[in-house]
Formats: C-alpha cells, sequence, structure tokens
C-alpha cells in the first residue's frame, strides 16, 4: 500500500489557501501512485484559529472546504483534519474532525475524543468532545483514524497520563489493520525524539503500522515543526519528513527500510530551524517582507540579526545602532563587524542628544553606577523603541524585539522600551541557550558570523557607567538552572532546592518571576517564538493583581 504524507504549512483563516495546498498535495500523490494521503488536524481551517471557531458564520459554512476537496479524491482515499458540525442542541457547536474520503465520496467521520486544555491549547472552550469509535474499511483494510490527542494517551508508554480513555488502543482492540493519527503537535526542545519513541513503542507492541501526520510552520508564537513519520508493525520508521518545512512525500508500507532523514541529534539546531521558521512565518502570513531590529553589540541583538537575515534575506534586514552616552566603542564596532559578516543594512541613530534633552525637561539626572537614576535609564530604552517604532511606521518593516526568556522571566526589561516590537525572537530562549545556538551558528558555518568579541562580551545593558548584568542579576549559568526547573519541568521551590541550589537564590527568583509588577510587563510583550513547555507565551496564564509570595522554609 502507498501512502503519501501531506505535511502541509496551513494560516489561521486562510481557507482557500490552505484548501488550494490540500488539493495540489492530492495531485501529487496521485502522479506517485500513491492509494491514500493524509493531512494535519484542521488542515482546512488552520490550528489553531482560537474564537474563529465559536463565530456563526464559520460554524455555517464549515462544510464548504470539504466540498471542494471530495471531488478531487478519485482513485485515491484522502484524510483530512477538519471541523464539523454537532447535532447537538446544547454544548460546543464543533467536533475537531478527520474527513475519511474515497474515490470521489465522504465515507466519514472521525471526531476528537481527548480535548487538551494545557499549556497552548484550549479545546474545550470550541470543540465538543465524541464517545464514538468508527472503523473505515476501504480496499480489504481496515483502518482506525485518530486526532491528536487521541493518540497520545497510551497507558503503556507513559508515566503518568491525564485521561483515562485511549482511544486509539480502542481501534486497535476492534481489530484496526492501520492507525491514522492526525496531528498539531508544536515543537519544543526533546519533542521529535520523544514523537518518534511513542510512534514505534505502540507500533511494535500493537504489530500495527502507524501513520503519524503533523502540521508544520509558524502561526503567531506557536512552532510546529512537522517531523511527521510512518512506523511498520515491527516499529521502524519507514518514513520521517524533514522537520520545520513543507514535505508532500511517497512510501511503499510494506518497505522495510528504516529513513531518519527528518532527525538531528542537536538541541541547538532543532532551535535555530524552529526560530527561523518562526521569524519567516509570522512575517510571511502577516504581509511584512523586511524587518527591523536594534543592534546593540551585544549577544542577544547579534543573534536575532543573524536568525533574521536567514528567515528573511539579509537584504530585507535592518540593524540600527542607538548609542548612548554610556555605549562602548567596541558595542559600534562589534556592530558594524556583525553586519558585515551578515551582510544587512545598518543604520547609525545616536540617542545621547535627545536623552540630554529629555533629562532637563523631566529634570532628572544621569545615571552613575548602581543604576540611581532607574527613570533615566529606561529613557535611554524607551528612546530606542521610539525610533524603531518610527522606522517600521516609515518603512512598513516588522520590529523585531531582542530579549531573552531569561531577563523577561525576572523583568530585567523596560516595558515601552527594549519590549517594543511586532515579535519577541528569544522570549523562550534562556541566556545561556542564546550563548549556545550563537556558538553553535558559527561552529556550523566554519567561520565567524557573530563575532568572538560580542560572544565572549560581559553582559551589560549599557544604561549607566560600568554596568554590568551581574549588578543585577545572579550569574546567568545559576539562574537559568532554576528557570528552566521552574518554567519547563513544572518543579517546586523545594524539589529545585533538593537539586543543589542555593535556597535563597532560588526563593528570590521565582518571587521576582511571580511579581505582578513582572508579570504585567510580559503581559505587554509581542507574540512570543515558543521551544519549550511551559512558556513564558499564551500558555502561561497568571494574574497581574495578587498578593502571592513564595515563602523561604526555615
Amino acid at each position: 500500500m502507498k501512502i503519501t504524507i501531506g505535511q502541509i504549512n496551513t494560516t489561521n483563516g486562510d481557507i482557500e489557501g490552505n484548501v488550494a495546498k490540500i488539493l495540489q498535495a492530492i495531485e501529487k500523490a496521485k502522479q506517485d501512485g500513491s492509494e491514500m494521503i493524509v493531512f494535519p488536524e484542521v488542515a482546512t481551517h488552520g490550528y489553531t484559529s482560537f474564537d474563529w471557531f465559536l463565530d456563526k458564520d464559520i460554524i455555517e459554512n464549515v462544510a464548504a472546504p470539504l466540498q471542494k476537496i471530495i471531488p478531487a479524491t478519485e482513485n485515491i482515499t484522502a484524510i483530512v483534519g477538519t471541523v464539523r458540525k454537532t447535532d447537538n442542541a446544547n454544548g460546543r457547536r464543533l467536533f475537531n474532525s478527520a474527513a475519511v474520503i474515497h474515490n470521489g465520496k465522504l465515507l466519514g467521520f472521525a471526531d476528537k475524543t481527548l480535548l487538551p486544555e494545557y499549556d497552548v491549547f484550549d479545546d474545550p472552550r470550541y470543540f465538543e468532545p465524541s464517545d464514538v469509535r468508527k472503523m473505515f474499511e476501504i480496499d480489504g483494510r481496515k483502518i482506525g483514524v485518530v486526532v491528536c490527542e487521541d493518540f497520545w494517551n497510551d497507558k503503556t508508554f507513559w508515566k503518568e497520563r491525564l485521561y483515562d480513555a485511549d482511544p486509539a488502543d480502542e481501534l486497535i482492540m476492534q481489530g484496526a489493520d492501520l492507525i491514522v493519527a492526525l496531528n498539531a503537535s508544536p515543537f519544543n526542545k526533546g519533542k521529535i525524539k520523544l514523537r518518534c519513541e511513542m510512534v514505534a513503542h505502540r507500533a511494535r507492541l500493537q504489530k500495527k503500522p502507524i501513520i503519524f501526520i503533523n502540521l508544520v510552520g509558524g502561526n503567531d508564537g506557536i512552532i510546529f515543526d512537522g517531523a511527521s513519520l510512518i512506523a511498520d508493525e515491527e516499529g521502524d520508521i519507514i518514513l520521517q519528513a524533514k522537520a520545520f518545512e513543507e514535505f508532500i512525500e511517497t512510501v511503499e508500507l510494506d518497505i522495510h527500510k528504516p529513513d531518519a532523514r527528518g532527525i538531528t541529534g542537536n538541541e541547538c539546531e532543532t532551535i535555530r530551524q524552529a526560530l527561523v521558521l518562526g521569524i519567516k512565518d509570522y512575517a510571511r502570513k502577516n504581509r511584512f517582507s523586511t524587518a527591523v531590529l536594534g543592534l546593540s553589540g551585544g549577544i542577544d541583538s547579534a543573534l536575532v540579526a543573524t536568525l533574521a537575515c536567514e528567515a528573511l534575506g539579509a537584504k530585507n534586514v535592518l540593524s540600527v545602532m542607538m548609542p548612548s552616552p554610556f555605549s562602548s566603542e567596541g558595542s559600534i564596532k562589534h556592530s558594524e563587524n556583525l553586519a558585515t559578516n551578515l551582510g544587512c543594512r545598518t543604520r547609525l541613530e545616536p540617542i545621547s542628544a535627545t536623552f540630554e534633552v529629555l533629562l532637563k525637561q523631566m529634570n532628572l539626572h544621569k545615571p552613575t553606577h548602581g543604576g540611581e537614576n532607574l527613570a533615566a535609564e529606561n529613557m535611554q530604552s524607551r528612546l530606542r523603541g521610539v525610533i524603531l517604532m518610527t522606522i517600521s511606521n516609515a518603512e512598513g518593516r516588522l520590529v523585531l524585539a531582542t530579549g531573552n526568556k531569561s531577563e523577561l522571566a525576572v523583568g530585567y526589561c523596560t516595558l515601552y522600551g527594549d519590549t517594543n516590537g511586532g515579535l519577541a525572537v528569544l522570549g523562550d530562549v534562556l541566556k545561556t541557550e542564546v550563548y549556545k545556538i550563537a556558538r553553535h551558528i558559527n561552529e556550523s558555518a566554519k567561520r565567524e558570523i557573530i563575532p568572538t568579541a560580542i560572544i565572549d562580551k560581559k553582559p551589560s545593558a549599557e544604561l549607566a557607567p560600568n554596568q554590568f548584568d551581574q549588578d543585577s542579576l545572579p550569574p546567568y549559568d545559576l539562574m537559568d538552572k532554576v528557570l528552566k526547573r521552574y518554567f519547563e519541568d513544572k518543579l517546586s521551590p523545594e524539589e529545585i532546592i533538593a537539586e543543589g541550589n542555593d535556597a535563597k537564590l532560588v526563593y528570590d527568583l521565582l518571587n521576582k518571576v511571580e511579581s505582578p509588577a513582572n508579570e504585567f510587563k510580559r503581559r505587554q510583550l509581542p507574540p512570543t517564538l515558543i521551544i519549550s513547555k511551559n512558556a513564558i507565551g499564551i500558555g502561561r496564564r497568571r494574574p497581574v493583581t495578587h498578593k502571592y509570595r513564595r515563602n523561604m522554609k526555615s
């Protein structure tokens, strides 16, 4: 049996464009002699389109995309992620479904049962759960179809499960010869390997082939990596789609030949690819062809500039250097060297004169070492924000914010200053990860793209004389250990301390994270590219107004 993976990059709400991609992929599958093509979750409408799924016009016209797809399936089977109306008088008006279409006829739907409501997911807000399992018999094969979460609850694989039901296992027990799982599984660190292990485990244990199709592309801050795969009944991966790009390819189910093209063991490389795709798709889908960012001479802006040039093309990236009275000579020189290496445009917009005028007007004094005048420090960052937003308005450029996760987590950033922008590129990348990715880029290129002088430079906001990050923050290597375990692994303070971290450091950091002022700052952030579980972004929900504080136990 020949099967085609239709790993397409959809756009939320672009129903016409999404359907066009589906039709093109079906034609490609026919040319390859394929018998079946599978598409990701909600491929017709985009995942996730959030509250559009509550709009009456979407609900009333929900079947229209399939009417264009069904006639194109002559002599082939297409399994398409979509949404459909329920028949219920109460409850949600839509099912999250897989439409099974064969030889020009709609055979029926497999509706999603397990509706996630954690991290970036909120399916129960939009969809009704199904309690029906339906088998589809096509050309003598019994095919069990599940949608995303319905595949992710295998009691023999997961130590802890979120649900009692396992729809995929129920279909296997009913005699399915083949399982098809339609997914919109976002990227985060280590997840590609996890999916491979999960799919291979079930295929090997149940002696059933499994087709696991996943969405690819960036939608707001959520990045879908694709990396779709097919496992045979022995649990061997016989097709591994390339990650972070569209992939339409056909494989013979009985080939018994391992395939590892889409797998990389280098975490820095997968993060780099994810961020590049995130920038590219956010710009493209929001009709930006050019971008602008502030280039400070520090590691964060250097990495963002490098990623932006790869995503959009160097000629489309403008790096603006905005020195203040406290900027070091090296900051400008290193920025210029970086821009030369990248081939992007630069622009010099000093802020010293404007800063002096505003200091006098606001009756403020210049900051001295130690940051005694915080308002004057923040004024410099906000002046830079004004310049970048002005260029954006004048030239139609997307402003890329350059702050990293470590700083944003503890509020070491200026509201309406360095938090300005249309996209927060590094908002889910810890400072120590920023350094690792920068070194990886140079090592992969076998030349110095990001100047070593920038990588080796002691981190500083340069808003006061002789100012360094470590005057206000713990060392990043200590800080990031705590933040990673707290955010990504959801450990308690006591558990983090038990791993050997200093108790005072842990409580001080986590109280900064949970501070109302810092939560308020994060609420103002532009969409943040997400590369980890439980990231700072749309999946994190905390009140701004609260009095909660973590007190160190004696």
